[in-house]
């Protein structure tokens, strides 16, 4: 299992990470706190201070086709915001 899947990157996300040392992740949703921080300081060779996980449930939506209107859900996503030490940083956009 990859517990990392990967960064998120936003607008919103990248602010946080500017101001306040916090980075987005679209994580394994069976992984917990103390694997995603240990998975992310193997990566990327920083101090975790904080983990934050948030769970996104599957949205429903509706397609309409020739064939008539066909229901369905997206998947279900996990997030962990990740907070690292002071003066620590990840550079996404090194490895390009």
């Amino acid at each position: 299992m990859s517990v990392l899947i990967k960064p998120l990157v936003t607008e919103k996300t990248t602010s946080e990470s500017e101001l306040r040392n916090r980075y987005t992740f679209l994580v394994h949703p069976k992984a917990n706190k103390v694997e995603i921080k240990k998975a992310v300081e193997a990566t990327y060779g920083v101090t975790v201070d904080k983990v934050r996980t948030l769970i996104y449930g599957p949205e429903r939506r509706t397609r309409y086709t020739k064939t008539g209107i066909q229901n369905g859900k997206t998947n279900a996503t996990k997030r962990a915001i990740v907070q690292v030490a002071e003066g620590d940083q990840i550079d996404f956009y090194s490895n390009l």
